[in-house]
């Protein structure tokens, strides 16, 4: 029954089943060329339309990459394992170490396009923070690239009231980041909340993130609240899917 199961699925699927299975054998390395359209077409009598589904699902998978011109080969890139509450500790951004030093274990992290603005509060984020629409927030906007691959777009939202005058307004906000700066304050994180949900991404998120074609995008937003459940920022990140694991380690 099995194998009359799989002889109903699609050609392309079980193309790349194959190509997925020489994969994991080994027989196809990171970085590796996988066989082409033409090379597909030939060896198992498709279309060309069926062999670039196979080669696309693969992609969407995160196992294979499209380069421009080249082909399509097996990704090179090693996830990033996002220790989900391990990270936000207070013994890591509270000692000014960075929360990203708890994932990229010595991997070589660039923070490029930032961007810190002073700009009216969208609603969804007036209403989290708990603040008039309108009001006016600071926006702190960068792109992660971890071993020179873009892997995450992120704009925090924090009062305008709270931070003004701040190194949270600065570009480099110093050791620890933001949650040390708001621990000077007098604001200091003591609970999070992620929401976690996926979609395909905007045109603009798949150039930032130089995302394969098919690639869906994880979105997490993140809320900070200090004492008494106050909010003091809200942090939305787009991340590219096929370069994370997700890990929550918690004791029941």
């Amino acid at each position: 029954m099995a194998t009359e199961g799989a002889k109903k699925r699609p050609k392309y699927q079980r193309i790349a089943d194959v190509l997925r299975d020489a994969v994991q054998a080994g027989r196809y390395g990171p970085g590796d060329r996988l066989p082409g359209e033409n090379d597909l077409m030939a060896e198992y009598g498709v279309a060309r339309m069926t062999a670039r589904q196979a080669l696309g699902l693969l992609q969407s998978e995160g196992i294979a990459e499209s380069r421009r011109g080249a082909g399509v080969f097996v990704r090179s890139f090693r996830p990033l394992r996002r220790q989900g509450i391990k990270r936000l500790a207070q013994s890591q951004w509270g000692e000014g170490r960075s929360v990203w030093a708890a994932d990229t274990e010595g991997r070589t992290l660039v923070v490029d396009n930032v961007g810190v603005t002073e700009e009216p509060a969208p609603d969804r984020i007036a209403g989290v923070l708990g603040i008039e629409s309108g009001s006016a927030v600071c926006v702190r906007r960068r792109r992660f690239v971890l071993d020179g691959k873009p892997i995450l777009l992120a704009t925090s939202y924090l009062p305008a009231s709270l931070v003004a005058g701040s190194a949270v307004t600065r570009e480099d906000t110093g050791p620890g980041g933001t949650y040390a700066r708001l621990a000077e304050l007098g604001s200091k994180p003591v609970h999070f909340r992620e929401e976690i949900r996926s979609r395909m991404p905007s045109g603009a998120e798949a150039d930032e993130l130089e995302l394969s074609s098919g690639t869906p995008v994880m979105l997490i937003c993140r809320t900070a609240f200090a004492d008494e459940g106050r909010p003091v920022e809200v942090n939305e990140m787009t991340l590219d899917s096929a370069s994370y694991i997700l890990e929550y380690d918690f004791d029941a």
